[in-house]
């Protein structure tokens, strides 16, 4: 298996069937919770970095000059989008101290949300998928994370500031 096919496939997760976007963002979470507590916010936003430039790199090398632009064993987006989404858990852990396995309400909620948005694709996340190439592959998935971060952190005010009141 070359580099770019570990790398967009994220070591052979994208080929467990079925759902292979599923079992992309599953064996994302782990990987977070490992970046978390090594270095906590900080240490997991370069790992998005990291991984949404690689994925870009692998998934352009991957596709190129082929007629399916985005194959569904490619699931490095969908571990870039769901990091994304658990950036909405990181930054309020690693800023007030609070340990990560406290907050497993939104684990569950990044998770289940990210899923929705990718596979429903509304709105902004839909018209990235649209534009297809390598681009479109990583920009659905960033954008679907941004959106399922927005609603769990709109989800914990609602549960700290309007329910536990």
């Amino acid at each position: 298996m070359t580099l770019a096919r570990m790398i967009a496939s994220v070591g052979g997760v994208g080929y467990l069937s079925p759902g292979p976007g599923t079992w992309g963002s599953l064996a994302a979470l782990p990987l977070a919770w490992g970046l978390h507590v090594l270095g906590g916010f900080p240490l997991l936003l370069l790992g998005i970095a990291a991984v949404c430039s690689s994925g870009f790199w692998a998934t352009k090398r991957l596709t190129e000059g082929q007629a399916d632009h985005d194959p569904s064993w490619i699931v490095i987006d969908e571990v870039a989008g769901q990091w994304i989404a658990l950036l909405a858990l990181s930054f309020p852990a690693w800023h007030a101290g609070i340990d990560i396995h406290r907050l497993w309400p939104g684990w569950i909620a990044a998770f289940v949300l990210f899923r929705l948005f990718d596979i429903w694709k509304p709105g902004p996340v839909g018209w990235a998928d649209r534009k297809g190439g390598p681009l479109g592959v990583m920009l659905d998935d960033v954008i679907a994370g941004v959106l399922a971060g927005l609603c769990v952190l709109a989800m914990a005010y609602v549960a700290h500031e309007v329910v536990m009141r």
